[in-house]
């Protein structure tokens, strides 16, 4: 029985000819002979080539011919690509266009669906240029931050002018008279627009999260250093990868499927749809989707260096007392000559100062492999004077600094200290702003008693149980707030008696009630003072962001107490504190982060951050850029979801401490041995009241 005989489909390519092949392969079922001919940047050559393959061919693919230009081989216009593909007349003849643009934006939607919000802001270079513009016009849906090296694209000339059809007839008649000109002064014509837009392209590409280029538009661009960067791209050979992989790319987005042991074009694929469908290589859009699903053709998605995921945000600091703002130069310098009186003008003035960025977070890596990196935005206002102004006030730097985040390329944004308790905490920003916003204050309550029960097991003075639950009596000030509320939740069920105390009665009631409908195993009390109780306590949490008001009363704390202080600005001074060294005043919040951490001082022992950022950060790895934590309730599911993420990104408590610094097991053994010699006097007090007698003997 005769065979049917293969069908020849040829690729001429005006690029190198280093890469050709004469291979057979099989797709839906038929041999077909593929060949790619290159014709080094040589039109002539490569029109001949087209010319002598039309007796032989049943399509043709031309192509090359940016990737010429981008080599080297090729100076002139991109418009001899049609005379190329004029020579092949009566065989079909395609560029790939058809194909390439359904590759090109399904590749883009695939890899955001795959891993959601990957595109999200992310910094974006376009190399090359009309080549790539459905990946362009796709990433838009997904980010503003697109640099182009083409300029008429840089200035979205092309855009534009699709709305103004008179000025498109103009624009083409000053190209078409162009054409007339010499290839020499043409390209004296271009140069200088060429230039500047190259210059803005790699100084843009320096800092640029993804890049989109043909692997030989990268290469004309002399773009070398591409650690951590994504490439998306086409056509990319194993030993291309392997290049890739030695310039420290993390992911490559190549858009043309590769289904043979060569690596062939969009448009050699397209010429052999071209060649097995029956009108005379009519390829009709339902032709290409049903080719496309019969053999499985598809994207891919490559690591030349492993899987990884490098995600990144922004968190917003303030300064907490005028004493931070002389850690930034030249008010550092100033303030040594400066009077206390004059502080307090610069602390004024500043607070109007647009927002900057304090620190470049780096070295972030989960034990997943996922990557952050981050920037500390600094908003100018002390509490002091973010509580002086309107909510809108505060508002509208937030928004100042979300608007830079963006910029930077920032998928997240997290709020901290008193930014993320102005106004409605947080929701307003959140509406307003161009990413997703949290507040942090989930890990917050998570962490706060993380480190309390840290705490009550270093000092060992509370009675614990089996399974590490405290057999004593707890205390959570300003309960009915965001983070006090869930600490009172998880406390309910980690110890026997639990007082609520809030001067928001109505509140507090409420609070009471939903948490007994949970059957909590500690009695559940209330009060809208602390001071009566204080000395029954072995835990107090303060949360209630006072700002300098007097919270507790430290002196009539029971010995050996554990205070964990949750309040950004912080409830107890290290004056208080001082008052009592017989009990252990920690910091609740700092969480240690996982990797190399590059970061500037933020008052924090190094690789240590507050709770807040640390949500944002854990955030961030997930690939979870959502507004997770905002307004003034907080939701339990959330508290125990983060706390979760956080052990999976390894995150750690960090070591514990105080406003002095960090505690040593001497300082909490010294703690310890000062409340049970505080303890035993009280005991002696009591004994000497009830019988002094006995005491005397």
């Amino acid at each position: 029985m005769p065979t049917t005989p293969p069908l020849t489909v040829v690729n001429v390519s005006l690029a190198e000819s280093e890469r050709d092949f004469d291979e057979r392969v099989t797709l839906l079922g038929r041999t077909i002979r593929i060949v790619r001919v290159g014709a080094d940047g040589d039109v002539g050559n490569a029109t001949s080539l087209v010319r002598d393959w039309s007796g032989r061919a049943a399509a043709i693919a031309v192509t090359g011919i940016r990737e010429a230009r981008a080599s080297g081989l090729y100076d002139g216009d991109l418009d001899a690509i049609a005379k190329v593909k004029a020579a092949a007349f009566p065989v079909p003849v395609t560029n790939g266009h058809m194909l390439r643009d359904v590759l090109q934006e399904w590749a883009i939607r695939r890899l955001q669906s795959e891993m959601p919000g990957y595109f999200a802001n992310a910094r974006t270079v376009v190399l090359g240029g009309r080549n790539h513009d459905r990946t362009a016009r796709t990433l838009r849906q997904y980010t503003d931050n697109i640099a182009f090296s083409d300029p008429l694209l840089r200035l979205r000339i092309p855009e534009r002018l699709n709305d103004v059809p008179l000025a498109t007839l103009g624009v083409d008649l000053a190209l078409s008279s162009m054409r007339w000109l010499p290839d020499m002064v043409r390209a004296q014509v271009r140069a200088p627009g060429e230039l500047a837009s190259n210059a803005l392209a790699r100084r843009a590409a320096r800092d640029a999260d993804v890049v989109v280029a043909t692997y030989e538009e990268l290469v004309g661009f002399g773009l070398e250093d591409l650690a951590g960067k994504t490439l998306v791209s086409s056509t990319i050979s194993p030993d291309r990868l392997a290049d890739l992989a030695a310039r420290g790319v993390d992911l490559v987005l190549d858009s043309t499927p590769q289904p043979f042991s060569v690596t062939v074009s969009a448009a050699l694929l397209e010429a052999m749809m071209r060649a097995l469908v029956d009108d005379d290589g009519n390829l009709t859009e339902d032709d290409l989707l049903e080719i496309i699903h019969s053999t499985d053709l598809e994207p891919r998605v490559l690591y030349p260096n492993g899987p990884r995921r490098k995600s990144r945000f922004a968190f917003v600091i303030h300064p907490l007392s005028q004493a931070f703002l002389t850690r930034v130069e030249p008010l550092g310098t100033m303030a040594k000559i400066m009077p206390d009186a004059a502080m307090d003008v610069v602390e004024k003035a500043v607070a109007y100062a647009p927002p900057f960025v304090y620190s470049h977070v780096t070295g972030i890596t989960s034990p997943t492999g996922a990557e952050a990196e981050g920037w500390l935005i600094t908003v100018g206002g002390t509490p002091r004077e973010l509580m002086a102004h309107s909510p809108e006030f505060t508002y509208a730097r937030l928004l100042q600094a979300a608007e830079t985040a963006r910029k930077l390329g920032a998928q997240i944004m997290g709020l901290g200290a008193f930014t993320k308790v102005v106004g409605d905490a947080g929701v307003t920003v959140a509406k307003r702003a161009p990413l997703p916003i949290t507040t942090g204050n989930s890990y917050s309550a998570s962490a706060a008693l993380w480190a309390a029960h840290e705490a009550l097991t270093k000092i060992g003075l509370a009675e614990m149980d089996d399974t590490g639950r405290m057999r004593g009596t707890a205390m959570v000030v300003g309960a009915t707030g965001a983070i006090g509320s869930v600490c009172a939740r998880l406390l309910a069920l980690a110890s026997d008696e639990l007082w609520l105390v809030s001067p928001e009665t109505a509140k507090l009631l409420a609070l009471k009630e939903e948490i007994e409908r949970a059957d909590p195993r500690a009695e559940i009390r209330v009060s809208t003072a602390p001071d009566e109780h204080l000395a029954d306590m072995d835990l107090i949490v303060t949360a209630t962001s006072g700002a300098g008001k007097r919270v507790i009363d430290i002196t009539a704390v029971k010995p050996g107490c554990v205070i964990t202080d949750v309040a950004r600005p912080l409830d107890l001074s290290a004056q208080d504190v001082a008052k009592r060294p017989d009990v252990l005043v920690i910091e609740s919040g700092e969480i240690e982060l996982p990797g190399e951490l590059s970061m500037k001082d933020i008052g924090l022992p190094h690789g240590v951050a507050y709770a807040c950022l640390a949500e944002t950060v854990v955030l961030a790895l997930e690939g979870r850029y959502e507004t997770f934590t905002v307004g003034r309730e907080i939701e339990w599911e959330k508290v125990k979801q983060i706390y979760r993420l956080g052990l999976k990104h390894g995150m750690k408590l960090a070591a514990i401490s105080g406003v002095n610094g960090v505690f040593t097991d001497e300082d909490i053994a010294r703690v310890r041995e000062l409340a049970l010699r505080e303890r035993e006097r009280h005991h002696l007090l009591e004994l000497s009241a009830r019988a002094p007698e006995r005491v005397l003997r």
